[in-house]
């Protein structure tokens, strides 16, 4: 009887101790994360209402096809814009680093174009580790250039990739949250990630 409460015990205590180590690993986690850096790795996949322009730079770059479906989407008021911004993370710090979801808000030429929520575990290994962070954005053209003629939209749409995919005109706002012990706890405001580590 005794020996079956000791075990008991002895489970209860076990798991308490683990449960109380991944806490305080959790903790850890937030502390490392306000160390780490940012920056914008890469553009890739970008579409102009459904027409890829990765690496087109004009519309003389366009087959004839492509070209009269941009001009009819702007024409039907939708131009949607969707890509691919990786976002890489380095971790300076001896011990893993890591969010469970990012608040972010998009900006291109210093205009906001949308803002949305990264609900992802990531992970960021230690001694200078680094993790992509891939985050799909959808942008209405038409909407956010509000005013622009179909000229302007196009073109601004098909130079966003850069040379070699740099996203030099993209800036995002994030605010990253890690979730301890059941409880989120939040970045102290928004972090400025640009195209070069030490942009915040």
């Amino acid at each position: 009887m005794w020996t079956k409460k000791l075990l008991i015990l002895m489970s209860i205590s076990f798991l308490a101790f683990f449960s109380s180590c991944d806490v305080l690993n959790q903790v850890s986690q937030v502390s490392n994360l306000t160390k780490c850096d940012f920056r914008l790795e890469s553009v890739q996949q970008l579409n102009l209402a459904g027409v890829n322009v990765q690496n087109v730079r004009k519309m003389s770059d366009l087959n004839m096809f492509d070209a009269a479906n941009l001009a009819s989407a702007v024409a039907s008021q939708k131009f949607p814009l969707d890509f691919t911004l990786n976002i890489e993370a380095k971790n300076p710090n001896t011990a893993t680093a890591g969010m469970t979801k990012i608040d972010w808000i998009l900006l291109i030429d210093d205009i906001e174009m949308t803002r949305g929520i990264l609900d992802q575990q990531i992970t960021i290994p230690a001694n200078n580790g680094t993790a992509i962070i891939p985050m799909k954005m959808h942008v209405d053209l038409q909407k956010a250039l509000s005013g622009k003629s179909a000229d302007a939209i196009i073109n601004f749409g098909m130079n966003l990739a850069g040379t070699g995919n740099k996203p030099t005109r993209f800036t995002v706002q994030m605010k990253p949250t890690i979730t301890v012990n059941g409880f989120p706890i939040t970045y102290p405001g928004y972090l400025n990630v640009k195209t070069e580590y030490g942009g915040q």
